[in-house]
């Protein structure tokens, strides 16, 4: 039998019982559209949570410190922290800039201070925040605007300091507010003299200055704290606060542009942790953050800092770990999508076997004239078939339009909490092509049993029925 000409006969067979197929196609439908719904729903999810943990530039960066850092911590030995530790300074920032694949290095500067708004003092913790943060999800719902400039006289207060300065947040934007911190001087040489008692270097104060083991110069060994103010002009309030590099968990409320606040040189903890070391001779940074231009480039990144003997941290690991959870989360929403699927299946054995028994005498006069068992199971499987394609068309269709309306009910109840819009559900084409293909290979299976049964007809038996 040709092909067209088994496509013409099945198409009049399926009209020919017209609601009972179009029954069992909108039944595989279903079927396909619940597969459909739950995948959707488990891609939507797993590229929400990739997207929000990529803008936050968390899994394109390695997060470098001293050696120290990591002995403190317990995560060497004791002899490796007698060694010279190699100090993550300004020349140590060039040198990692250097890398290959690395697009930026800057430091992590927080520092905590204090801030005067109409007359009155509120403790705080002062963030430098760098210009690629603008695009990490932090600021999406902000109140006000972002900085207008890398190094202006400008600040973001999170909504918890903004509260503590006023009952209305809001009036905020556009006030001045008055920063006051300890900017960190290096001691001249003439303010460095030594002690009478013990000949040891001093600062200007009468206080022994520290010294240190390689015979440094007095004038490099100590630094002074000076107290100073900066007027900065509020531009912004935002709910959430930003993602910080290694060890910057719990951000401050006062945010200020990061080159604004490089050139602040406020003192921070590592300063006097440095100063009773003896090895506050150079400014030094606590941590610095080392933009990668692929994720996948981290770790070769992060292999080439260590080299350099410095501690480094990536959060590669953990997306890996990740992506294997919604893994297997998509696999269990497959598992329970295809279930009403397989039952969709029992409905296309139902109406075939139903059509054996009224076509046995159509049956017997096809073998009759010519037509072999394997032309009828191929009558039957192009009938499967076709139901499993129009159902798998329309399946998709409907679980589409349920991510739609699943889309549409998170976002009013996100509106109503006035929360940024986000998207839960997706349907990739890869999705709607494995939809198809698995509803017609589902179908094809649901309709072996009844084309094997047909193609045993006895012609003689099936032409006497009546």
């Amino acid at each position: 039998m040709k092909a067209r000409d088994l496509a013409e006969l099945a198409g009049r067979n399926l009209r020919e019982a017209l609601l009972r197929n179009s029954l069992t196609t909108l039944g595989i439908g279903v079927g396909v559209a619940s597969l459909v719904a739950m995948l959707s729903l488990g891609v939507g999810l797993q590229n929400l949570a990739q997207d929000r943990l990529a803008r936050t530039g968390l899994f394109d960066a390695v997060f470098v410190t001293p050696k120290s850092a990591f002995a403190e911590m317990g995560q060497v030995s004791r002899a490796a922290r007698d060694q010279i530790v190699t100090p993550l300074d300004e020349d140590a920032r060039k040198r990692l800039a250097q890398l290959p694949n690395v697009v930026a290095v800057y430091p992590d500067i927080r520092f905590p201070t204090e801030i005067h708004y109409d007359g009155k003092p509120y403790a705080t913790v002062v963030t430098g925040v760098a210009p690629y943060s603008r695009n990490d999800g932090t600021f999406d719902g902000m109140h006000g605007n972002f900085f207008s400039g890398a190094d202006a006289n400008e600040a973001i207060l999170q909504i918890d300091l903004a509260k503590q300065l006023s009952d209305q947040p809001d009036s905020l934007i556009g006030k001045d507010v008055i920063l006051r911190y300890a900017e960190r001087r290096p001691l001249p040489a003439s303010e460095t003299s030594q002690s009478p008692n013990t000949g040891k270097p001093q600062t200007a104060n009468g206080n022994p200055s520290p010294s240190n083991s390689e015979g440094e110069d007095s004038q490099d060994q100590g630094f002074s704290i000076v107290t100073k103010e900066l007027t900065l002009r509020v531009v912004g309030i935002i709910e959430t606060e930003p993602a910080g590099g290694f060890g910057a968990f719990g951000r401050g409320g006062l945010l200020i542009p990061l080159q604004a606040a490089e050139t602040l040189r406020a003192a921070q903890s590592n300063d006097l942790r440095d100063l009773l070391r003896g090895t506050a001779r150079r400014n030094t940074y606590e941590s610095l953050t080392v933009r990668v231009n692929d994720p996948q480039r981290v770790k070769d990144v992060e292999d080439a800092v260590k080299k350099l003997d410095f501690g480094a941290f990536s959060l590669i690991d953990a997306s890996r770990s990740l992506s294997l959870v919604f893994a297997v989360f998509d696999l269990f929403l497959g598992i329970f999508g295809s279930l009403a699927l397989v039952v969709a299946s029992l409905g296309i054995i139902n109406t075939l076997v139903m059509a054996i028994l009224e076509r046995r005498r159509e049956i017997g006069i096809l073998k009759a004239l010519g037509a072999g068992d394997r032309d009828v199971r191929r009558l039957f499987f192009v009938e499967a078939g076709a139901m499993g394609l129009l159902g798998g068309i329309l399946g998709v269709a409907i679980g589409w339009l349920i991510g739609h309306a699943i889309n549409f009910g998170t976002n009013v109840y996100l509106r109503g909490r006035q929360l940024p819009s986000i998207s839960v559900t997706a349907v990739p084409w890869w999705m709607v092509a494995l939809a198809i293909i698995f509803s017609i290979l589902v179908s094809l299976a649901a309709g072996i049993y009844p084309a094997a049964r047909a193609a045993r007809l006895d012609p003689v038996e099936a032409l006497r029925y009546e």
